[in-house]
């Protein structure tokens, strides 16, 4: 009885520290990647359409704590918190240079304002969401 107890033990710790790992392995799978936009929900535009130059680009910054990118047109800035179960928030974004470059970047920068979630699914992809919708879909850039 007490080898059943035991094992049952074990197993329950094995699985917390497995779930532990997979939160800790997506944190730091956000970090280190330039991630390019390839789905904006929303806007009754074309994606192409609001885009059909350069993709906007977002990186997050572990030690600033900021997200840094290319909403298409403008260089951006602007902090991003972490919290619970992959909960994350984004800051009012910093100066932009000021180069007018249509709708997909005021697409792109409030859609930001909105995102409470994020997931990177089992293609690789990063998933910003609010709530249990996908808003915004990256892929791995390959080349910067």
């Amino acid at each position: 009885m007490m080898a059943r107890h035991t094992v049952v033990i074990i197993m329950a710790m094995a699985f917390a520290f497995a779930c532990s790992t997979t939160k800790k392995m997506a944190d730091k799978s956000l970090y280190n990647t330039t991630w390019e936009l390839e789905y904006l929900s929303g806007p009754r535009i074309a994606f192409d359409g609001l885009y059909p130059e350069k993709k906007p680009i977002i990186r997050f910054n572990q030690q600033t704590k900021k997200v840094e990118g290319n909403n298409s047109c403008n260089g951006y800035s602007a902090d991003f918190t972490l919290s619970g179960e992959n909960g994350i928030t984004f800051g009012e974004p910093g100066p932009t240079t000021m180069m007018y470059c249509g709708q997909g970047e005021q697409f792109f920068l409030n859609t930001m304002e909105k995102i409470n979630y994020y997931e990177i699914d089992q293609d690789g992809k990063l998933n910003l969401k609010l709530n249990d919708v996908v808003m915004m879909r990256f892929k791995k850039r390959m080349s910067e």
